[in-house]
């Protein structure tokens, strides 16, 4: 095992001005004797149960703002509910929260947050300073230890690492030299560039490279006594001590009310439930412009419900805060309920490439589909035979804009024919193309024959979370039937759905598209490269990158290869033009090739805001990666006026 050495500060090199990114945060306006107490913890201030604010924020908080359009210094208690479709979801909690080490702006620069300060040398070396005093949410230090024992027990322990570290710490088949320089400096470096380090650490489900120490040892083989570790194995029912380590320790999914955080909110209620009650964390390290601990909330309510109910349930005011499960179709009915049920409905357009897009399986299992799916003229032809202006006008009421699964208008990489290419309703065209590849057997429906003689079905795979993916796969199916393509739906749940397109059991899937479409030069182009399962038409090829070889199957398409060359040309690039004109290339690249088939952009995202509710933005872009939907937007900040 590797050990991750300690660095004596006088032997730290000096950093040249010019390598540092983010230096010289602002002070906080107010001095610590100044801070303001929160009401809901001074009973326990009073009695010596809790320390003084003072003493339970570090030396430097971080100092948010609330000086912009519809913002305001607000003030501490109350609570708000939100809707969840089920208890799994309570770890959107840690996406909105969004305390991380580094995290994106409104205008999606990077800051630090978590972290006091970080230096960058040559994009290759990241010193993490973190803040002095900082807590987790029971009152243990968060020190760089927390890093040390995420790394060296975590990440390079076999039994909870198998197939190693995180490969978003892995660059060009080499791991980080990770040196802890005192308890509040740590230090990553690499041989070469690693410029996806820092927006890692940024993304609404980041990179931790950090646990809870003091918590989760008493769960590790190397540091338990091992007669109370079999003891706590056999009480949790699980098969092992990696088991019950990975379960109670995961920063994420919130479903562990007695891990540490460093979220606004901890999580109070063990599952299985239906209301889930996450409480103020008395540590947390921001402050408003006058000194008050955030958040400003003392509770968040998640009240578990059918999916298929929150959008009445937040229309009968059941839900302070929701955008989750609520779809533009609900937008007319919501609108009607705003002065019955005291909540404003806010219009956000989202950052996807496309609102929904079909994804051919290029590794599908079946070897007469993958040959079928890895011809690009039958992914034209599909994309061609959808009248994307019919869904525009039935679906969306004609306020999105017909195009592929490309770049939006605001990003500086946005090329209006791309949005078109191969996105035009052409029947013509499309037929043409299926002709060329032989396909012109019919059966007596008029449906053509693959070349092994089965009729050329295509099962398109869902969530089955959203009625928009079955209307509009529903007007698809029609104009599809004019080219000789049926179309049937499959629906299950994510996990199930997910895991048959990884396995290759899904020949056709339907997803959201890009993201985040507003690609700039800041924007770590994964997404355009086949190197993550996650992405759906080539799930195999992003296995064996993640895997390093270990599963999956390597790229052996010439497109996929060129992506994966710009890819790896994009990490080293220096500059802003060089690093645009490499994610140009790449768009070019997935609109020629119809990688994804996208249907319609700017889709309006309906978010529910109880009229009490303070700081919430007006105007925003509804994104996940980057942004976290509320995220980005501090609602540590939001506050009730009642």
């Amino acid at each position: 095992m590797t050990t991750v050495p300690r660095l004596r500060p006088a032997l730290l090199p000096l950093v040249p001005a010019l390598a540092a990114l983010f230096l010289g945060l602002q002070l906080p306006a107010v001095q610590a004797a100044d801070y303001i107490e929160t009401p809901m913890l001074a009973e326990a201030v009073e009695t010596g149960d809790l320390p003084a604010v003072s003493e339970r924020l570090p030396a430097v908080p971080f100092r948010v703002e609330t000086d912009g359009p519809n913002l305001a210094v607000g003030r501490h208690g109350g609570e708000i509910n939100w809707l969840a479709r089920r208890a799994k979801d309570i770890r959107i909690m840690n996406v909105y929260g969004y305390a991380r080490l580094v995290g994106y702006t409104r205008d999606f620069d990077l800051q630090p947050d978590i972290l006091e300060s970080v230096e960058v040398e040559e994009n290759r070396i990241f010193t993490l300073h973190l803040r002095e005093g900082h807590r987790w949410s029971d009152g243990h230090p968060f020190t760089t230890e927390d890093f040390r024992y995420a790394w060296e027990n975590v990440e390079l322990n076999e039994a909870l690492s198998p197939f190693g570290p995180d490969t978003r710490m892995i660059v060009d088949g080499a791991l980080p030299e990770v040196a802890v320089v005192d308890e509040t400096t740590i230090r990553y470096s690499w041989p070469t560039p690693n410029p996806e380090f820092l927006p890692a650490l940024a993304d609404a489900r980041p990179l931790y490279i950090y646990a809870p120490a003091h918590y989760l040892q008493q769960f590790h083989a190397d540091h338990a006594d091992p007669d109370a570790l079999d003891r706590r194995i056999a009480e949790s029912n699980e098969r092992n001590w990696a088991a019950l380590h990975i379960r109670r320790g995961d920063l994420y999914d919130a479903d562990n009310p007695d891990l540490p955080v460093l979220q606004p909110w901890r999580n109070t209620t063990p599952p299985p439930s239906e209301r889930f009650v996450f409480v103020r964390n008395p540590y947390f390290h921001r402050i408003d412009p006058e000194g008050r601990q955030l958040p400003y909330l003392d509770r968040v309510i998640v009240n578990i419900s059918d999916g298929a109910l929150i959008p009445a349930k937040t229309g009968a005011g059941e839900s302070d805060l929701q955008s989750r499960s609520l779809r533009f179709d609900n937008v007319t009915f919501l609108l009607e309920a705003e002065q019955r049920n005291d909540f404003t409905v806010r219009l956000w357009p989202t950052a996807l490439g496309s609102e929904m897009a079909l994804y051919p399986n290029m590794n599908v299992n079946d070897p007469v589909w993958r040959a079928i799916n890895r011809d690009v003229r039958f992914r034209r032809a599909l994309s061609l035979a959808i009248d994307r202006a019919e869904i525009n006008e039935i679906i969306f009421f004609g306020l999105a804009t017909p195009a592929n699964n490309t770049a939006l208008p605001i990003s500086p990489v946005f090329d209006d024919a791309r949005q078109t290419l191969w996105a035009d309703y052409d029947l013509e065209r499309a037929n043409a193309l299926l002709d060329e590849m032989g396909l012109t057997e019919r059966n007596g429906e008029g449906i053509r024959l693959l070349p092994d003689g089965r009729p050329m079905e295509i099962v398109v795979e869902t969530s089955g979370e959203r009625t928009v993916e079955i209307d509009m796969l529903q007007l698809i199916r029609d104009s599809w039937q004019d080219i000789g393509v049926a179309l049937f739906t499959s629906s299950s749940q994510r996990d199930i759905f997910r895991n048959r397109v990884f396995s290759g059991d899904a020949m056709m899937s339907t997803w959201f598209g890009f993201d985040n479409a507003v690609f700039s030069a800041s924007t770590v182009p994964r997404e355009l490269a086949p190197v993550d399962q996650n992405w759906l038409q080539y799930p195999k090829w992003g296995q064996y990158v993640q895997t390093l070889g270990d599963a999956g199957e390597p790229a052996d398409m010439d497109f996929a290869l060129r992506l994966m060359t710009l890819y790896d040309a994009w990490r080293l690039a220096d500059g802003r033009e060089e690093r645009l004109a490499i994610v140009d290339e790449m768009l070019d690249i997935h609109a020629d090739q119809v990688t994804s088939i996208g249907t319609v952009q700017g889709v309006l995202q309906p978010v529910v805001v109880n009229n009490a509710l303070r700081n919430v933005p007006q105007e925003a872009i509804y994104s996940w990666n980057p942004g976290a939907h509320f995220g980005i937007y501090h609602p540590d900040t939001f506050w009730l006026e009642r």
